[in-house]
């Protein structure tokens, strides 16, 4: 009977401790924000290899720590990343070239915002609430929200928000950190 609880605790253990981690092994997003959180963005660069880059050492550098969701749209999306709270700012980084795929827009997926043209976009991203299959095509996907999304459903929505949520820390987690 012990020795059946001391398994138990250990594979509790071991499924607690790879839950943020992708079914690969790869890195993951862990993003705490105002509303609450944890919220684990999946990456992926089987799909967008470039922006993953992009995200992950904007991440790294602390660029998102404190930026708020400056666009939140009831039923579509929210939009975060921009330095200024805008929604005209980005990174110092040169902007990106499209890194479309057929992948769906669905509930928690998370995409690159651009301007008009298809290879503007730089640091700015959104999560959908929802499904968003009208974007499929017409908007680089980087993630998917794993775990938390109901973190995302409680920010504060407008355009701007009155009050806006923010993220308050965005960090890459993975597997040779023993996270």
């Amino acid at each position: 009977m012990l020795f059946r609880r001391f398994l138990l605790s250990i594979g509790s253990l071991i499924i607690m401790n790879t839950a943020a981690f992708a079914a690969d092994g790869a890195p993951v997003i862990k993003m705490e924000t105002s509303a609450g959180g944890p919220v684990v963005i999946e990456l992926r660069p089987d799909l967008a290899p470039k922006h993953v880059e992009r995200i992950v050492t904007l991440a790294k550098d602390g660029f998102y720590d404190g930026i708020v969701f400056h666009r939140v749209i009831d039923g579509f999306m929210a939009q975060t990343g921009d330095p200024t709270g805008t929604g005209t700012g980005g990174s110092s980084f040169p902007d990106l070239p499209a890194e479309f795929s057929n992948e769906n827009y669905t509930r928690g997926t998370v995409g690159m915002a651009r301007t008009a043209d298809p290879d503007s976009a730089n640091s700015q991203f959104f999560i959908c609430f929802e499904d968003c299959s009208f974007l499929n095509g017409q908007y680089t996907v980087w993630g998917q929200v794993k775990d938390g999304m109901e973190y995302i459903d409680a920010l504060a929505v407008g355009e701007p928000p009155a009050s806006p949520d923010k993220i308050v820390k965005m960090a890459i987690t993975s597997p040779e950190r023993g996270e």
